[in-house]
């Protein structure tokens, strides 16, 4: 993640630099428009905020079944964590409204893919595999609907740099299997906070933006199936979605 938000800053240092050379302003009255649209194209990072239950039997709904594939007894601790961050993709619609001359209403309808891999203190093992598993993958495909207020500083020759906060509800359309070792909720309502930098070229405004998304609720869904090992999902007490999302606007 550090990476990415240096390589951020770099990309923001150039544009900066470039933008103390140029002589000429263009799309001056862009901003004054009181309606804009354009679309998204973006890179996005999913990771999970994980508490467990230590130990099992700290979970009421936790019955020990001798007929998992590990027997694994209530006073086991069992954790999970995302191993690392997986690239995915973001593609979205901008719609912008001037609310005054440092204030825009934005909402930003989209689909984003990804995936996060979980891994596990003690073996993985599903009803489709034979040997243990390196980690868990789960994928998921959302419908975003995110609305923000993003604030602008003074515009500087053809560059000017902004801040973004706001809310999102997001939809997990992506199909799990009922015999899935974890399974998650369809919809989330997420926190939403970042910044970024325009730039104004002679025909667009173009623009690098750096989000993150902090889910609100459990995303934990129902117990799998009976015939997978349960611990997998009910050794966890909380699975809150995070989502850093790095931006390319087209306006």
């Amino acid at each position: 993640m550090k990476q990415f938000l240096v390589s951020i800053l770099i990309l923001l240092a150039v544009i900066n630099g470039f933008a103390q050379k140029q002589k000429v302003n263009y799309l001056t009255t862009f901003d004054e428009k009181r309606l804009h649209f354009g679309f998204t194209l973006g890179m996005n990072y999913l990771d999970f905020g994980v508490t467990n239950y230590n130990p099992l039997s700290e979970n009421p709904d936790y019955i020990v079944n001798k007929t998992d594939p590990i027997y694994i007894n209530g006073e086991t601790h069992v954790r999970s964590d995302v191993q690392t961050l997986v690239p995915g993709f973001t593609v979205g619609i901008v719609s912008s409204l001037r609310l005054s001359e440092d204030l825009d209403l934005r909402f930003l309808p989209g689909m984003s893919f990804g995936e996060r891999k979980l891994v596990y203190n003690v073996p993985i093992l599903d009803s489709y595999s034979t040997t243990p598993l390196p980690y868990y993958s789960i994928k998921s495909t959302f419908l975003d609907f995110p609305l923000l207020i993003k604030y602008k500083a003074r515009r500087i020759n053809n560059d000017r740099p902004y801040v973004i906060f706001g809310g999102a509800f997001r939809q997990d359309i992506s199909k799990t299997a009922k015999e899935d070792l974890v399974k998650l909720k369809g919809p989330g309502f997420y926190a939403e906070v970042g910044g970024g930098w325009d730039h104004y070229f002679p025909f667009f405004r173009f623009s690098v933006e750096g989000k993150f998304s902090f889910g609100l609720n459990n995303q934990l869904g129902p117990t799998p199936a009976i015939l997978q090992a349960q611990y997998f999902s009910q050794s966890i007490k909380n699975l809150r979605s995070t989502v850093f999302t790095l931006s390319f606007h087209f306006e």
